[in-house]
């Protein structure tokens, strides 16, 4: 079987060769689908096909999912970063210090690398894995300002990289920041690979990730039919099956009008009432007008079962009780999300009880800043109780979850970057 990248129609520049159910193959395909790269997947079934179309011994072989190039490259089960490398991609810092650094490539740091690139400021932007964050991942985003027809998250996060990196913005993909220090005037970012990174500045647009179910043999199916996200990647695989989607928000929703072409049955699960608690008017309308889309309400997911791949799911009404359970091999699950914010408990950040970074005004006490404030002025809008270090888009306490609102936190964040360095 062989489905090529549905975003992108030109020639594939990479060949995913693998076998059912691959976890690290899902990962590549995910990956390359957020970054817009046209690819082709190829599923062996077979051994001799496996040997012949990758050039490994058998279709379990460790070499196994192989990615193959225009030059004639060969990536035999390889890593994110090795797959960057290969795109031309991986890159380090080029300077000793920078004006601004912002961790996280979702709509708020790409917007925030935009802004702060186009006025002058030395700017890097670091990112653990693909660009576009949970918006990447979602097939089409139709109410965002200027785009009457919709465009998917790939290509928004795609032209918002390209935006950035025209303005001089650098952008480092396949590391994670795991620690970091401030001190007056200077913030330093540690990476997981040692890399240290020096700014006058930093903005925090890390967002979030979505939260797991809590079942407990939910490890030993991620990437083998349990996937985190709305898993724009997969529609073209799920031809003739049953998907179910675990969320209501317009994420989940997206995610069941660009699987219902494809899907023999689509299924919502959600925990509310109705849809409309959730959900935007318009995406309730087409999914209500959808005929293979099944909303199931007030139940949630109690069992995953399965061998090597996930069979079939455990439902529960909430109302009764009862349980049932139903066959699948594709589970979506987009239940809300927990803020990237461990790091900030080191350095003192103030985050709220679901560990948001609190800012601005909400850090005030009958009027009065936090305690250990250094400065006379109260905290900027988007700032957090250490002065020179904000917060945009998701991450943030009381923030819209919003592609819209999170760009223009971006855009927000970098007004108050240029205010906090003109005092000197």
């Amino acid at each position: 079987m062989a489905n090529s990248s549905e975003n992108n129609i030109s020639a594939p520049l990479v060949k995913i060769i693998g076998r059912p159910g691959s976890a690290e193959a899902y990962t590549i395909r995910d990956f390359l689908h957020r970054c817009d790269i046209p690819y082709e997947w190829i599923e062996c079934k077979s051994n001799e096909e496996a040997k012949k179309l990758a050039g490994v011994e058998g279709l379990f072989d460790r070499n196994l999912p192989v990615c193959l190039f225009p030059d004639g490259t060969r990536q035999e089960n390889p890593n994110i970063k090795q797959i960057i490398e290969k795109l031309g991609w991986f890159r380090n810092p080029s300077r000793s210090e920078y004006d601004l650094a912002i961790y996280g490539a979702g709509p708020a740091g790409l917007s925030a690398a935009v802004y702060g690139a186009s006025e002058g400021l030395k700017t890097i932007l670091v990112e653990q894995y693909a660009i576009g964050g949970q918006t990447g991942s979602t097939s089409k985003i139709e109410n965002y300002l200027g785009f009457p027809q919709g465009i998917s998250g790939s290509e928004l996060a795609k032209r918002a990289w390209e935006q950035a990196d025209r303005f001089g913005a650098e952008i480092i993909l396949a590391r994670q920041g795991v620690r970091a220090e401030f001190t007056p005037a200077k913030g330093v970012g540690y990476l997981d690979d040692g890399t240290k990174i020096i700014a006058r500045t930093s903005i925090c647009a890390t967002g979030v990730q979505y939260r797991r179910l809590g079942l407990p043999n939910e490890n030993q199916f991620l990437g083998k039919g349990l996937y985190y996200g709305a898993g724009a990647s997969e529609a073209a695989y799920t031809k003739g099956k049953h998907v179910f989607i675990v969320g209501g928000g317009n994420s989940a929703g997206q995610a069941s009008m660009h699987f219902a072409p494809y899907a023999d049955r689509v299924i919502i699960v959600i925990r509310n009432k109705s849809l409309k608690e959730t959900l935007s008017q318009y995406l309730v309308e087409r999914i209500h007008n959808t005929k293979n889309i099944e909303v199931l309400t007030e139940t949630e997911v109690t069992a995953l079962h399965g061998n090597e791949f996930l069979e079939e799911i455990t439902v529960m009404d909430r109302k009764t009780g009862e349980e049932r359970k139903e066959k699948t091999h594709s589970v979506f699950v987009c239940i809300g999300g927990e803020p990237h914010t461990q790091w900030a408990v080191e350095v003192g950040i103030i985050r709220d009880e679901a560990g948001y970074l609190v800012t601005g005004p909400d850090l005030l006490q009958q009027g009065k800043p936090p305690e250990k404030w250094p400065l006379d002025r109260t905290p900027y809008y988007l700032e957090t109780n250490i002065p020179g270090v904000f917060a945009a888009g998701d991450v943030r306490h009381n923030s819209i979850k919003r592609c819209a609102s999170a760009a223009g936190e971006g855009a927000m964040s970098v007004a108050f970057v240029h205010r906090y360095l003109s005092e000197g």
